[in-house]
């Protein structure tokens, strides 16, 4: 490939994208018109040189390194770049961690060589059992007085001191160097907690995971970035492999990722880089903009000037930013721009409802052309659109919805059942679980064309209440004759509840000690003979019970792990029964900590035809677009912090800045910038009107007086109703 390296810089929806996609295809191109010049060479010459560039090409396949900043534009990146060649240059595009990943993996045997560690073949732990495991370990040193101190519970503290590993990984910084960071840069009134504590912990957590051949995200990136980037070997490896770099949004990278470039660009490989000034979507949450930008000095910067046409950032983004940065700004904002303005925010959350019902009744907009955007989204609010909107049959999708999974009725009814099979779990159950087990379950038993049987909740009730037998070890449940009365239960609930019965029966008498069932295929057994028994759950019930089996195999993944390791890791007993097992797999679901995110499966055909409800964060990095916005809770000071909390001591992995105390001048400036990336962002993802939902107090009965405040007022009319 001949051709130099190019930075791409554009604000969102400026084209950076197919830019970046075109310039594969240049490269391609190159290479194709090379082969075919060589016709005025001798034949012996002409057979060499296409010889060399036949390979070239081939290399031109796989030696391609595709990344992009999040997994919805990783999958829209590939697609561009595989119709614009017309399929026939496939590709694997991976997000930056991803990559990672794969690339910690594959070069394993490499990393125990190194590391003397021992061979096996590496376990990736998710965020929710590291922090699970991690706590078991630090027990002993985070007691009441230190969490007093942190003024943080146990699991928010274990979930902060992790996160700054992740954080040092991100930025190159070796676990052992942490504690050094944190000293220089950590000032007396923002931690109580000992910089030597909180550096010896991850120590200990690092090396009991490499013994263990337990992979963290934190580990993945640090082992990365420490060992294979500065193996000789590797190096090599990398370079042979990918002969071209396309990046795109390298504002949402992390600073390792430079690291990574730099390399390859040293190597002889041209890059395509895209850089948005008006992204940087995970700033203070890993991703380092400014030590990315580095990377334009290498490379012949492109702009690509003006805002989309198609948007309203052409015409609001300067008189935007100019009235929540200038206290003396007065003029009025166009016709386009419109507040919904009420005393409280119920009142404010109905009448955002209602105009959204007002325009698609009267044809003006279509429901996928609307956006409820928020800074933050509680369940008050989340449940109150849903449930105004649905009503008129108007479909609401929220985007990446994190909601526990312990908050699906199916995952508690078949945590249930697993403690009415297994025995010696009699204190995670009660009757209420039970009753609404039945109810649950009896509810998908249907059959060909036949009506449904089910158990109605008075009567689910009423069987538990009689039939339900507790019992520390063994509970269990009695015939349905064993209520007195149960000649008015009927004969279709009887029927369901017969069946329920005999099926715990069944698994139980299956159930040996010395060869115990599988708890993953008993859930997995249930969902086939009850929830999708001649059914079809709905989309949101799938994807918890598809989260629910990814969950559960990847808990006994690891739990086999441990104990093939001789002893239990962290553990206060040397032997771990199957029970204990379950019932701290039934304990973590409980806690919230896992929500329902499997592994996508992307949509066939148009999109659905649904609102759209997100916060800023959420609605920014899908990169979505749509007609009408409604930005919601306007008043709210959450608008300065861009919908997502920053990570505890994120500016002091900074490279520009490692190490340095971050200042209330640091803050303010940095919420600026943020707000004004914010408004630049959103204003180029809408085409027409743009509702600011302002209610004068919170949901907590404060008075909003948040950064937009100036746009509520400059508004030019009123909504009409």
């Amino acid at each position: 490939m001949v051709s130099e390296s190019v930075w791409i810089v554009g604000t969102s929806r400026s084209g950076k994208t197919t830019r970046i996609a075109e310039m594969f295809c240049h490269w391609l191109q190159i290479d194709n018109q090379d082969i075919e010049s060589f016709d005025t060479k001798t034949p012996n010459e002409k057979k060499a040189k296409s010889t060399k560039k036949t390979s070239t090409l081939r290399q031109a396949e796989p030696g391609v390194l595709v990344l992009a900043a999040n997994d919805d534009n990783r999958r829209e990146l590939a697609d561009k770049i595989i119709t614009l060649t017309s399929g026939k240059y496939p590709i694997r595009a991976k997000t930056t961690l991803g990559f990672f990943q794969d690339e910690v993996i594959l070069f394993w045997p490499l990393l125990i060589e190194s590391l003397q560690i021992k061979a096996q073949f590496p376990v990736r732990l998710r965020p929710e059992t590291e922090q699970e495991l991690a706590t078991k370990l630090w027990r002993s040193q985070l007691d009441a007085e230190t969490l007093r101190r942190a003024g943080l519970n146990e699991n928010r503290l274990v979930r902060r001191i992790l996160d700054l590993w992740q954080l040092g990984a991100y930025s190159g910084i070796g676990c052992e160097d942490i504690t050094q960071i944190l000293e220089s840069g950590l000032q007396e009134n923002t931690s109580n907690l000992e910089p030597e504590l909180l550096g010896a912990l991850l120590l200990n957590w690092r090396n009991r995971c490499l013994e263990r051949g337990l992979l963290t995200y934190g580990l993945i990136t640090e082992l990365y970035n420490q060992h294979l980037l500065t193996n000789s070997d590797y190096q090599q490896r990398l370079r042979h492999r990918y002969q071209a770099i396309i990046a795109d949004d390298v504002d949402d990278y992390p600073a390792i990722a430079h690291n990574l470039f730099e390399l390859l660009l040293d190597g002889g490989a041209v890059g395509a880089f895209s850089y948005n000034p008006d992204g940087a979507i995970r700033y203070l949450l890993g991703a380092d903009p400014q030590y990315l930008q580095r990377l334009a000095q290498r490379c012949r910067v492109e702009n690509l000037i003006g805002s989309p046409t198609d948007s309203l950032a052409a015409t609001l983004v300067k008189p935007m930013v100019e009235l929540v940065t200038e206290p003396m700004a007065m003029f009025s904002l166009s016709a386009s721009v419109q507040p919904i303005q009420t005393a409280s925010r119920a009142q404010l959350l109905r009448q955002t409802a209602e105009v959204i019902i007002d325009g698609i009744k009267s044809g003006k907009v279509e429901p996928e052309e609307i956006a409820i955007i928020a800074p933050g989204l509680d369940a008050i609010a989340r449940y109150t659109l849903i449930e105004i909107l649905t009503k008129q049959n108007i479909q609401v999708e929220c985007l990446n919805d994190q909601r526990p999974l312990i908050s699906s009725p199916v995952v508690r009814a078949l945590l249930t059942l697993l403690t009415l099979v297994y025995p010696g779990l009699g204190r995670l159950v009660d009757r209420d679980a039970v009753a609404e087990m039945l109810v649950v379950l009896s509810q998908s038993n249907t059959d060909h064309g036949e009506k449904q049987e089910f158990i109605d909740p008075v009567r689910a009730g009423l069987i538990a209440d009689a039939c339900f037998v507790p019992h520390p070890d063994t509970p269990h449940l009695l015939p349905i004759k064993s209520f007195e009365r149960w000649d008015r239960i009927g004969y279709g609930a009887s029927k369901a509840y017969d069946q329920i019965l005999q099926w715990i029966e069944q698994q139980r008498s299956q159930h040996q000690p010395h060869l115990p069932l599988t708890p993953i295929f008993l859930i997995y057994k249930a969902i086939q003979d009850f929830v999708c028994k001649n059914n079809n759950p709905p989309y949101e019930t799938l994807a918890a019970l598809r989260e629910l089996l990814e969950t559960a195999q990847h808990y006994w993944e690891v739990d086999n792990r441990l104990r093939q390791t001789g002893k239990i890791l962290l553990s206060l007993h040397t032997q771990q029964t199957l029970t204990t097992t379950i019932t701290e797999f039934i304990q973590l679901l409980r806690r919230g900590t896992i929500t329902a995110n499997p592994y996508p499966v992307r949509p066939i055909g148009s999109a659905r035809k649904a609102v759209t409800l997100a916060t800023i964060f959420q609605y920014r990095a899908s990169r979505k677009f749509h007609r009408w916005h409604f930005w919601l809770d306007a008043g709210s000071p959450l608008w300065a912090k861009g919908g997502a909390a920053t990570l505890f001591g994120a500016t002091l992995f900074l490279r520009d800045r490692l190490g340095e105390p971050w200042t209330a001048a640091d803050e303010q400036l940095a919420e600026e910038q943020r707000l004004k990336r914010i408004i630049a962002d959103l204003l180029a993802r809408v085409s027409e009107k743009i509702y600011l939902c302002h209610s004068d107090l919170a949901v907590n009965g404060q008075e909003q007086l948040g950064p937009l405040l100036p746009l509520v007022h400059s508004c030019s009319s009123k909504v009409l109703r």
